[in-house]
């Protein structure tokens, strides 16, 4: 009886070693990425005495890592990206609370999300580049990505 509660003891160490080990050659390997919150933003958002501007929603959007992207390397349709030249490197999808972590190798990316309309994106760095972001190594890039593109202001 002894022998069989100390085999299971031993298994489910085993267990937890192996998965502890395994989780730490993962995160070892790519220990950055980006990580960000997908938020969207409909209708007026000029904020009055009465009532205060909107934060918006977070929505569950496909996420879209590309190697950094010039405005000159894609087709722009009112804000909506497509036959995008730079290479796609990673895809994700956020939660329904917004959030996504994307683990990348250090280097600079723009990021776009999927919209019914193409790839949406509309921040931009002063070389015209799409939706920047530079990944450091050992380090977890932190962005807010608000689809906007139905809201006024």
């Amino acid at each position: 009886m002894k022998i069989k509660k100390y085999s299971y003891l031993v298994l489910l160490l085993l267990a937890t070693f192996c998965s502890l080990a395994q989780s730490k050659k993962i995160i070892g390997r790519q220990s950055q990425g980006i990580c960000g919150t997908v938020i969207s933003k409909t209708g007026n958002q000029m904020p009055s005495p009465d009532m205060p501007a909107s934060k918006g929603q977070t929505v569950a959007r496909q996420v879209f890592i590309y190697e950094l992207t010039n405005a000159s390397q894609t087709e722009n349709r009112e804000g909506f990206y497509r036959n995008i030249k730079s290479r796609l490197v990673k895809t994700t999808r956020s939660k329904k609370d917004g959030t996504f972590c994307v683990a990348l190798r250090p280097g600079r990316y723009s990021v776009f999300v999927k919209e019914a309309n193409g790839l949406y994106a509309n921040q931009f760095d002063d070389a015209n580049n799409i939706f920047p972001v530079l990944v450091l190594r050992h380090s977890w890039q932190k962005i807010n990505f608000e689809i906007n593109y139905a809201a006024t202001y």
